[in-house]
């Protein structure tokens, strides 16, 4: 690790409160997708059920970059540092929930990886939201410039990001947040439980 990747781990881990108890088997549950889908919101209902620590890479980057830029440059020291650390606490036995856009494949790959070397049950979830349920929600959001939520993503940033989705090359759940999203909690609470 170089000394700034290890200095931005260190970082991280110093905004983590409170970590949930060890696992031998533990769960890691990955979300990816658009900005607007309700990612951070379906976190926050599996949070409910499942003792787990979230990583949310919105909040994350603030830890790093108070003022983000959200450049190719920010983006790899945030991501670089989230997977040393995902891979860290997964070794220990501690359940990890990571919320953020994971948008391509190569990058999900790490994650893949980071389950497998650390002995952790990989779970994977596609959200997603009809365009026009996404488009309120971020108009909203912009409208009301709230520091409620940490995504600095709007619409423009939705919009652009769209195109360069790539589809998950593994078994994953699609949850449609605009719908009823028990039943997705449900089996994922199962499948992170057993």
């Amino acid at each position: 690790m170089t000394r700034s990747l290890d200095e931005d781990v260190q970082k991280l881990r110093g905004s983590l409160d409170g970590l949930p108890q060890p696992q031998v088997e533990p769960a890691f549950i990955v979300l990816s997708g658009l900005p607007g889908t309700g990612k951070s919101f379906f976190c926050r209902k599996l949070a409910e059920r499942l003792s787990f620590l979230i990583l949310a890479s919105d909040a994350l980057r603030k830890v790093l970059f108070p003022s983000p830029q959200y450049s190719e440059h920010e983006n790899k020291r945030l991501f670089s540092a989230c997977h040393v650390l995902i891979e860290d606490l997964l070794r220990t036995g501690i359940p990890v929930i990571f919320d953020g856009t994971n948008l391509l494949e190569h990058h999900r790959e790490y994650l893949y990886r980071a389950a497998e070397r650390a002995g952790a049950r990989l779970i994977l979830v596609w959200v997603e939201a009809p365009t026009e349920v996404v488009r309120e929600r971020l108009l909203a959001r912009e409208r009301a410039a709230v520091p409620q939520y940490d995504s600095g993503a709007g619409w423009e940033v939705y919009v652009r990001m769209k195109p360069r989705r790539e589809k998950i090359s593994r078994n994953h759940l699609v949850v449609d947040t605009s719908q009823d999203i028990t039943a997705a909690v449900d089996r994922i609470v199962r499948a992170a439980s057993r």
